[in-house]
């Protein structure tokens, strides 16, 4: 027991730990697995041998009871324990529930970003540290344990060396007290501010401790009775208000006479008090009974409610000369200002620090406040950690740098993307990039917390598929805009020859002919056939998008009017509809396996009702030629759940799993596979392969293709004929 004496003496400062253990392991309080964890917590203590060891529990304990403090469930403790006694290990237990073993592994997460601040160098910014911290825990809970197990190193931090301290005190300021500031964890923020404060600059410390001329108990003292005078003049004017005070803390002091850049004695809000009423006319009413009270000091009020803030925040702020003529400050707000000062875009950090955030961040300081306060209904806590689980999916992924420096980019963008965020230049001379030290294609989406370092040539020279949507090789318009000045900046003959590239490798990828091309430049706004080539190449225009037009403009000559025949099966209605008879039975033929959106005839058969084929189909041409007047017109329907086959042609040259890496593509992009044959040049190294689909549309179809033709050591990827 001795060594569990003396680190609850050192650590926790606070005598009633003891018995706080005690009531979470006996009388059957707590659930049976968290009494045993707080059992072994217990003996862990009592036989700590080494005086690190002793150290290392004692935080442990003081953040346990911090978090006991701030209303925390058991699995919230049950993870802190077990982080503590297992470290990153701790994941390991098979008993453990999904709830405790996400905080374990948020916790584990957590390392990464110490890890990274430990190295950074004066690149680095703190604010992309918090917020990649924010963005790879699963559950913002573990931001509690993180602030209170740092609030705990740093009250027990005399055991350190000078050097150890000032680290201690610099990550504090730098990532815990601004987190627990912004997420308005007051009961935290204060201490972690103080301590870090007071090892960073003790001498600093220690004076402003000295100006104050009382110790904290006193001006906590001073504030109720204040307090206390000033709910009783409320009453008398019948004036309903909450009233809660708010004594400075040392760090809060010697920010504001930094900012003002004035001495101690100029400061009047040392001591301060809030007072929180039913409506605006109830604020000025209250601020007469303030001012009557007490004489207001000139100069120092601000209507904020008449002038509110960019922000929108909205208060009354007075400073005046309270009790014993000391120094107050008022702050007066109705309940609806102060929600929207505390949950809203008015979020207290935010005027505070002078920052920005965007929404996702806001929506996750919202809740995580009202987690705070939803303490008396159990019910109500657990909807709200649902809501977190669910609702506060981060619509951004923060990514990391080679030397440590965190980016953001909107969720779904690529390592390409990620290129042209570092710097214009680095996107056009890229041509590949490892995340995580593992080498990708340019198109690969990377996940927050990943590093990636882009690999580049000497000479800029970007690709015009990377404008290709269908490719994927970049999401962001920002990127998309880069590689198209780069391109508009070249000879105007080298666009257009590229645009009649570009389309003419569609047309051969889809297997279209015949088409007239001077009917498609006014169904993209374009003056005429040049003009749409070159903004073809710019990337103004897609390939699919010129697909599906030709698709439309395509119109068979009308066959005569053919014989009634009997209905489709069922499940086949609105598939296609036949010329002047409404539905009949019909078939995909198999020779060109049609598409929705290809250009469509239908051939009469004996018995097996209406044969459908693509326009351009040489065997309906022999048809039509032996027998034109069962030779039908055929359009698509409105059905969109049918499913069609389809042969595609991928060549590439070999190289080991390419095969896996196309099939995987494939199964991606939803679309069904029916047989593949490959077949691998031995002297080439060319592999051809042929595979027999089936898909939903020609859309799904034009997608996936560009999508194969971007797999690496693919050269053609196209549907057969």
């Amino acid at each position: 027991m001795r060594g569990y004496n003396v680190v609850v003496k050192r650590a926790s400062n606070t005598p009633d730990f003891e018995a706080w253990l005690q009531s979470r392991t006996r009388n059957g309080a707590g659930s049976p697995e968290f009494v045993a964890l707080c059992q072994r917590l217990r003996q862990a203590l009592e036989q700590a041998d080494t005086a690190e060891a002793s150290a290392q529990l004692g935080i442990v304990v003081v953040a346990l009871q911090l978090l006991g403090n701030l209303g925390l469930d058991e699995e919230t403790l049950s993870a802190t324990i077990l982080y503590g006694l297992a470290g990153e290990s701790a994941g390991a237990e098979e008993s453990l529930s999904p709830g405790v073993r996400v905080l374990l592994e948020g916790q584990a997460a957590a390392e990464k970003v110490w890890t990274l601040y430990a190295a950074r160098g004066t690149h680095t910014r703190a604010e992309g540290l918090r917020r990649l911290l924010l963005a790879i825990v699963r559950d913002l809970r573990v931001v509690f344990i993180l602030l209170a197990r740092q609030l705990a190193r740093l009250r027990a931090a005399d055991r350190l060396s000078e050097d150890e301290r000032q680290a201690l005190a610099q990550l504090t300021a730098d990532i815990h007290a601004p987190l627990a500031n912004r997420l308005g964890i007051w009961q935290l923020k204060w201490e972690l501010e103080d301590l870090a404060f007071r090892l960073s600059q003790p001498e600093t410390y220690k004076r402003i401790a000295r100006l104050l001329d009382e110790r904290r108990v006193d001006r906590e003292g001073y504030i109720a009775g204040a307090i206390a005078q000033l709910r009783k003049a409320l009453d008398e004017a019948g004036i309903a208000a909450d009233i809660a005070g708010r004594p400075k803390h040392i760090y809060s002091i010697w920010k504001k006479m930094q900012r003002k850049d004035g001495d101690f004695g100029a400061l009047y809000d040392i001591r301060a008090v809030r007072l929180l009423v039913k409506d605006l006319p109830a604020c000025y009413a209250a601020l007469g009974v303030v001012h009557s009270l007490w004489p207001y000091l000139p100069g120092e009020f601000d209507d904020y409610i008449a002038r509110p803030k960019g922000n929108n925040y909205q208060s009354l702020h007075t400073a005046v000369a309270g009790p014993e003529g000391k120094t107050l400050e008022v702050q007066i707000r109705s309940h609806d200002m102060h929600a929207h000062a505390e949950l809203g875009v008015a979020a207290h950090w935010r005027y505070k620090e002078g920052g920005g955030g965007d929404a996702s961040f806001e929506r996750k300081v919202a809740w995580m406040r009202q987690l705070l306060e939803a303490k008396d209904d159990g019910d109500d806590d657990a909807a709200l950690l649902a809501g977190l689980r669910t609702d506060l999916h981060e619509d951004r992924v923060y990514l990391l740098t080679p030397r440590g420096e965190v980016m953001d980019l909107p969720r779904g963008a690529t390592v390409l993307d990620f290129a042209y965020h570092v710097h214009t230049d680095v996107g056009h001379r890229c041509r590949g990039a490892k995340v995580n030290g593992r080498i990708v294609p340019l198109a690969f989406q990377p996940s927050s917390g990943d590093r990636i370092e882009i690999l580049t040539a000497k000479e800029k020279a970007p690709r015009r598929d990377w404008l290709s949507a269908q490719h994927g090789f970049l999401t962001t318009h920002r990127a998309l805009e880069k590689v198209r000045a780069w391109f508009k900046r070249i000879d105007h003959t080298a666009n257009l020859s590229a645009g009649r590239a570009i389309l003419d490798k569609e047309l051969k990828r889809l297997a279209l002919s015949n088409v007239e091309l001077d009917s498609l430049p006014p169904r993209f706004n374009q003056k005429n056939l040049d003009e749409f080539l070159v903004a073809l190449a710019l990337g103004e225009i897609s390939a699919a998008q010129v697909a599906r037009a030709l698709h439309e403009m395509i119109a068979p000559p009308k066959p005569a009017a053919a014989p009634a025949l009997r209905p489709p099966k069922p499940g086949a209605k609105d598939a296609l509809t036949i010329d002047g008879v409404g539905n009949l039975l019909t078939q995909l033929a198999r020779c060109c396996q049609p598409l929705p959106g290809d250009a469509v005839m239908g051939f009469i058969t004996r018995g097996r009702g209406v044969s459908v084929h693509r326009a351009d189909c040489a065997s309906l041409a022999r048809l039509r030629v032996r027998d034109p007047s069962r030779v039908i017109e055929v359009e698509w329907g409105n059905r969109r759940e049918q499913a069609y086959e389809v042969d595609v042609l991928v060549k590439g040259y070999d190289r080991k799993w390419l095969h896996k890496d196309i099939t995987n593509v494939i199964a991606s992009a939803n679309a069904h596979l029916l047989a593949v044959n490959t077949r691998v040049d031995p002297v080439s190294g060319l592999a051809t392969m042929n595979f027999a689909l089936r898909v939903t549309d020609y859309g799904q179809l034009s997608s996936l293709l560009g999508k194969l033709a971007a797999v690496p050591n693919v050269i053609e990827a196209r549907r057969l004929a």
